[in-house]
């Protein structure tokens, strides 16, 4: 019998594509399944959630994830990384593997949000680089029809912001926190609020007037939902279109 994308915890947004929000900081990872080949979008915030995130994947998808896009470098999204194991790595050009220039910035972000300093400071140590750094558009195939867009639309969120889009009816789009619907929009030490909005023009051209927008946090948003908060960002931090 056919295991369901909601019996492992996925949440179908159409056929061959999906996303799970993880525990704890309730971040959002993306699947995306093509022809004996896979997506993730995200890899969770340590070893054993990369790990856990995997296997739900690859029981979906029928086989190994082969491809792992990460949308920024922050710890929930990348510190389970090199639990993917064999599958090509891609992040936003510059963004050097999701590693802040510090590594131990990145350490210490995780532990001050509460994950368990001996399970940071593995997947620390243990975090991959990318192999393929993103900068403009790179479409990937998946085979049998299904095709990806990364695009790096950064600065925004952070200095390297990656958005992945799965074109088609509807399309598509994982946002990364570019986007966020569960809370207000987190602007750190790292983002860049005078080009946030911008970034989000792009993901409105990328994904168009009826896309599905995935946000890094929270529940699936349309077109409108993401004009008005690149509209909020805007007026909150005094950028004119």
């Amino acid at each position: 019998m056919r295991v369901t994308w909601e019996e492992l915890g996925w949440e179908r947004l159409r056929d061959g594509v999906g996303r799970c929000r993880l525990p704890g900081w309730d971040c959002t990872a993306g699947l995306v399944v093509g022809d004996g080949a896979a997506l993730v979008v995200d890899a969770g915030s340590c070893l054993a959630e990369g790990a856990l995130l995997r296997g739900r994947a690859e029981a979906l998808a029928g086989g190994r994830v082969t491809h792992l896009a990460l949308t920024h470098p922050h710890f929930d999204h990348v510190l389970g990384a090199a639990a993917f194991t064999g599958a090509e790595v891609f992040g936003a050009a510059g963004a050097d593997g999701g590693r802040p220039a510090d590594p131990a910035e990145l350490l210490a972000d995780a532990v001050r949000e509460g994950l368990d300093p001996r399970a940071a400071g593995e997947a620390v140590d243990a975090l991959v680089a990318p192999s393929r750094a993103v900068a403009g558009e790179l479409a990937v195939d998946l085979g049998g029809g299904t095709r990806v867009v990364l695009a790096d639309v950064g600065p925004g969120h952070t200095a390297h912001d990656l958005a992945v889009v799965v074109p088609g009816a509807p399309a598509v789009v994982f946002c990364g926190d570019l986007v966020e619907e569960s809370g207000e929009p987190q602007a750190g030490p790292d983002a860049v609020p005078a080009h946030w909005p911008r970034a989000l023009d792009r993901l409105l051209a990328l994904g168009g007037p009826d896309a599905r927008y995935v946000p890094g946090h929270g529940a699936v948003v349309d077109a409108a939902f993401v004009r008005a908060q690149r509209d909020a960002l805007a007026a909150r931090f005094g950028v004119s279109r």
